[in-house]
């Protein structure tokens, strides 16, 4: 069997031409690889310096953006480039590469709000990019501002990129060509790329700016703080002078709050003296100290202490209210006034200014109120402080004048129990009261006396032995004394049973003889209490009374170891008269007495009696009891009592 001649032996030619195809198109195929891998490796390079900047400037977009633009241009061959930013309203142009001319007349024109029509209005409503082969056939590419721009761009060919951040629109990148030569798939996945890298760059700037604020606001929160716990170690300090106080408050107030000059005024009755100043010019703070402030539009603290609020002034120069020479002539401009508030009245100001105009924030205004409040309890301390001393010295005072009155006192009340052992408790304390003894002196006055004593006291004192009299004696003056100082009577003596008792002198007393009579009632009363118990032990006593009124001679008898006060006149001898005439349970009284009662107590009339040593008899009434007081019995004759 024969072989078959090889093909490719029978026409080396042809094999020769066939290897030397492949051979090229292995050429162009390791040539197309190798630019696709240098572009990719440029592409990556760009990236990996994009994001060399990013990391190298985290708070500065600008390096970022200009050089992000910068390489997105070069790689994808583009003529002019723009980086935009979005408000919510309007594009910005930020960052600007190509030809001056056309980026100059992007700068003047400003922001650019996305019209209806527009490419923007496109980005606006959410296209993940636009791509405009050929502007001057393009439609969306005919508004006003994109038919100007094209030509002073000359542009052709058109691609816009946004900047998206979830749904939120942060910006856009323009890439223009001259040419009608659209962009290739790649080179818009390297711009959304680069937008993405944008993005990034902003929302790190973004971030880090909140941190850095939010660092500002920490810092300026401690500093604030700081300085309030200082002032308030000051205050601690300074309980009795507050004018380190008043220093630091203005030194840290003008210092925290950026102010070139700081001044406090302290009220003095209608007007306002400065009292302390930080950082102020030497004739500016001298001016001052030789003026009082009154209250008026003239000045920020004018202005403070007339409406009791916070007063900002954003440039007293253009205040045409504002004209105190001291102010303009140290240059300054913007102003602050707070007062010093103590339930709603101005005890002063504090006043900041700056040399520039420059408005005071919120925050600053807040602390200057803390600093406010702060010398406002300063002040009140030192004038509570003071008061307190004052009041110490007045205490102190006071305790050595009562000192001196104890011992006065201690004396006085030694004299009444020396004076009351030989006169009436009244009078005792009526001389030590008035300081002198002349009511001790014979005067004449109208009197009610009122005697009362035992009946059958004669007959005990015969059979009882002593001892059992004085303890007999010491029961009744114990029980009867004190219903004289109850009714304001004037224990005149105790005379064995017998008690003699005056109203109306030494002091006088409205009603005397209605005092009297109620008197004897309670004394009545309280006798047929002790009566019932000594019946039981086998004594018979009982109890009468005799009252008259009239005129009489009051003064001091005795001598100088041993006096009495007492009443001499014909009304004592008939209220002893009385007394001896009554029966057991009988209250008698004169007809005078009776008239001065005007029926206050009910009392039933006698008839004239003769009275021993009276040559006229006397009308006599009786104060019957009120209810029946089986207690009492007729004692040596007198009727039963019922």
């Amino acid at each position: 069997m024969s072989a078959t001649p090889d093909s490719t032996l029978a026409n080396p030619e042809q094999r020769i031409a066939d290897l030397q195809r492949q051979l090229v198109e292995r050429e162009t195929e390791l040539a197309e690889c190798k630019a696709e891998r240098n572009e990719t490796l440029e592409q990556q390079t760009a990236t990996a310096e994009v994001l060399g900047v990013i990391n190298s400037s985290p708070g500065d977009l600008a390096p970022v953006f200009d050089a992000m633009l910068e390489k997105a241009m070069r790689l994808c061959e583009v003529v002019h480039g723009n980086l935009w930013t979005y408000d919510g309203e309007r594009f910005h142009p930020v960052t600007m590469h190509g030809d001056p001319r056309f980026t100059e007349w992007v700068r003047q024109r400003g922001p650019v709000p996305p019209a209806p029509g527009t490419i923007l209005e496109r980005i606006v409503r959410g296209a993940r990019f636009v791509h405009i082969a050929d502007a001057a056939s393009d439609e969306v590419h005919t508004g006003a501002y994109s038919r100007e721009a094209g030509e002073v761009s000359g542009a052709r060919t058109l691609l816009v990129v946004p900047l998206q951040k979830d749904s939120a629109l942060l910006g856009a990148i323009f890439a223009y060509r001259q040419e009608v030569r659209p962009f290739s798939d790649k080179q818009i996945a390297l711009f959304q790329n680069f937008a993405a890298q944008a993005v990034i760059a902003m929302e790190n700037a973004r971030l880090l700016g909140e941190l850095q604020a939010r660092t500002r606001d920490l810092e300026e929160s401690l500093a604030y703080q700081t300085a309030t716990s200082d002032v308030l170690n000051v205050i601690s300090r300074s309980t009795s002078d507050v004018q380190p106080v008043l220093d630091t408050v203005v030194e840290t107030a003008t210092r925290l709050c950026g102010a070139d000059g700081g001044s406090i005024t302290i009220r003095e009755g209608e007007v306002y003296r400065y009292v302390s100043a930080y950082a102020a010019d030497a004739e500016w703070w001298a001016a001052l100290r030789q003026r009082t402030m009154v209250p008026g539009r003239d000045s920020t603290a004018g202005r403070v202490a007339l409406e009791g609020r916070v007063v900002h002034v954003a440039d007293i120069r253009a205040d045409p209210d504002h004209t105190v020479p001291e102010a303009v002539a140290a240059g300054y401009r913007t102003s602050l006034g707070v007062p010093l508030l103590r339930e709603g009245a101005v005890l002063g100001t504090i006043s900041l200014a700056r040399k520039r105009v420059q408005l005071y924030t919120e925050r600053q205004i807040e602390l200057v109120r803390t600093f406010a409040d702060q010398a406002v309890i300063a002040i009140e301390n030192a004038r509570l402080l003071g008061e307190l001393h004052q009041r110490t010295d007045e205490v102190a005072e006071l305790n050595r004048g009562l000192e001196a009155r104890v011992a006065e006192q201690v004396e006085e009340l030694g004299r009444v129990g020396r004076l009351k052992r030989f006169l009436a408790p009244q009078l005792a304390e009526l001389i030590v009261s008035q300081g002198d003894e002349k009511i001790l002196e014979s005067h004449r006055r109208e009197i009610v006396v009122v005697f009362c004593d035992l009946r059958g006291y004669t007959a005990f004192t015969e059979t009882a032995e002593p001892e059992e009299v004085l303890d007999f004696l010491r029961e009744y003056h114990g029980a009867l004394g004190p219903l004289v100082s109850q009714y304001e009577g004037t224990l005149d003596q105790f005379s064995g049973d017998g008690i003699m008792v005056l109203f109306n002198d030494p002091v006088p007393i409205p009603d005397p003889a209605e005092r009297a009579v109620k008197m004897a009632v309670a004394m009545r009363e309280t006798a047929g209490t002790l009566i019932t118990d000594w019946r039981e032990r086998g004594r018979n006593l009982g109890f009468g009374a005799g009252i008259a009124q009239g005129y009489a001679t009051l003064g001091q008898i005795g001598f100088a170891e041993r006096s009495g006060y007492t009443a001499i006149g014909t009304v004592c001898n008939v209220a002893a008269r009385l007394c001896a005439e009554a029966k057991d349970g009988q209250i008698l009284l004169s007809q005078r007495v009776n008239v001065a009662l005007k029926g206050s107590v009910a009392t039933e009339q006698l008839g004239p009696l003769a009275l021993k040593g009276l040559t006229q008899p006397v009308v006599a009434y009786n104060v019957p009891f009120v209810a029946p007081q089986p207690a009492l019995r007729v004692i040596e004759g007198g009727p039963q009592s019922v």
